[in-house]
């Protein structure tokens, strides 16, 4: 496994992104960065994090064995790494928030941000990216973050909780080799945030309803009980949980 690691970079996606651009990138190439200037998250949201204190990286994995239509599969294998990685570290009160949030009692710890690189609509290879909150304490004006120490109390080896998250990526992402999608799916679902609990969600016009998450459909929508025993299924742009 190759690991390349930076000082500071935009974004470990960014670079990995170009590098498999410009030359064959072995598979699980890994970028690590101490610091990102342009970290992303979903829906082209920022990803704040303190230089040297947390984990920031990027890894490379060839996706030519998954159909386009299953892509959400590997989403679910990279929550279920990093979900296992995280509880190999007494990390307590788990949930996975659809699509790919890692939280702890209610609080983010963990950001993943997967971008797909399709060529005439076959998966080719994708770009996994992750970011989790170690050792980091303070986070101004980010109420609902949290990180591994303030979780626990104690002070982590950043280069230990990478090793693990990587180790648990190759048991995870072994289950899309082997086609093992139902697996996948129903651990998934089994840790999923607020599922079969009354929730409440906006939707893109902010209008607020309340309903039961689920699960999700194969393609990665969430599936939303409503009023009268409709289930909706909603892209990840239409609606936002807000519990």
């Amino acid at each position: 496994m190759r690991t390349i690691k930076l000082n500071a970079i935009d974004s470990t996606n960014s670079f990995l992104r170009q590098l498999s651009a410009e030359e064959t990138v072995e598979d699980f190439t890994v970028v690590t960065a101490e610091h990102q200037t342009g970290g992303r998250g979903q829906m082209g949201t920022k990803w704040e994090s303190q230089s040297a204190k947390n984990l920031m990286f990027s890894v490379f994995k060839d996706t030519r064995v998954l159909d386009v239509e299953c892509h959400f599969y590997l989403s679910m294998a990279v929550s279920l790494a990093v979900f296992e990685a995280l509880k190999s570290f007494q990390i307590t009160s788990l949930k996975i928030k659809w699509p790919n949030d890692i939280l702890s009692d209610q609080q983010k710890v963990c950001g993943i941000l997967i971008e797909n690189v399709i060529k005439q609509n076959q998966l080719q290879s994708s770009i996994i990216g992750i970011g989790i909150n170690v050792n980091q304490t303070i986070f101004n004006d980010l109420p609902n973050a949290t990180s591994m120490q303030l979780i626990s109390g104690t002070h982590f080896n950043r280069d230990q909780v990478l090793q693990e998250v990587l180790n648990q990526l190759k048991h995870y992402i072994s289950f899309l080799d082997s086609k093992s999608y139902d697996l996948l799916k129903q651990a998934y679902e089994n840790n999923l945030f607020r599922k079969d609990k009354p929730s409440t969600f906006k939707d893109k016009q902010g209008n607020l309803f309340s309903g039961y998450i689920k699960g999700v459909s194969n393609s990665g929508h969430l599936k939303v009980l409503i009023e009268d025993g409709i289930v909706k299924l909603y892209e990840l742009k239409e609606v936002q949980l807000l519990f």
